[in-house]
């Protein structure tokens, strides 16, 4: 189906085109160059976060973090072991799912912390990833309480998380 979702989406144009007597050539150029144009402005925020995200691994200060929080995760009852997918999700998604191919290659994916990996990939979100791509495609620059409302939520999502696989599995 999804092979065939581009061609159609091109071919729906052209005939809504046609039926309008309206150059569909011209429309489609306009609608590729405001999408370069958004691109264009999003690109920074993304090459920051990348950035970020890489020297926090390279430096060795997420391991430093993940050990030092290992006890308030424990508290929690969410696995310490899982500290690192927990403090760069909300940044990076890519970095996220490395992070848990790595726990789930470590420890198995039907472990607790394999396990309990996957539920958070899922139900947690990119928080600043998110933010910084639509709130600048929209050219906002006051967030006002939506990072600390989206934290707590990624907060309850891996409480959750880690709860959910403890009861069912």
């Amino acid at each position: 189906m999804t092979d065939y979702l581009v061609p159609l989406i091109l071919a729906a144009v052209s005939l809504t085109a046609l039926r309008k007597q309206e150059n569909a050539y011209d429309i489609l150029q306009q609608g590729a160059a405001e999408g370069l144009k958004l691109l264009l402005s999003i690109i920074p925020s993304l090459v920051l976060l990348l950035t970020g995200v890489h020297m926090l691994r390279a430096s060795g200060a997420l391991d430093l973090l993940s050990r030092l929080l290992a006890p308030v995760f424990s508290l929690f009852g969410i696995p310490p072991e899982t500290a690192p997918l927990v403090l760069i999700r909300p940044i990076s998604g890519s970095a996220a799912l490395a992070v848990g191919t790595e726990l789930m290659k470590e420890y198995g994916v039907d472990s607790l912390v394999g396990r309990t990996a996957a539920v958070m990939l899922g139900s947690t979100e990119t928080t600043f990833y998110t933010v910084s791509v639509y709130f600048g495609a929209a050219g906002v620059s006051k967030t006002r309480y939506t990072i600390p409302a989206a934290l707590f939520a990624d907060f309850v999502g891996f409480f959750t998380a880690s709860w959910t696989v403890r009861l069912f599995f």
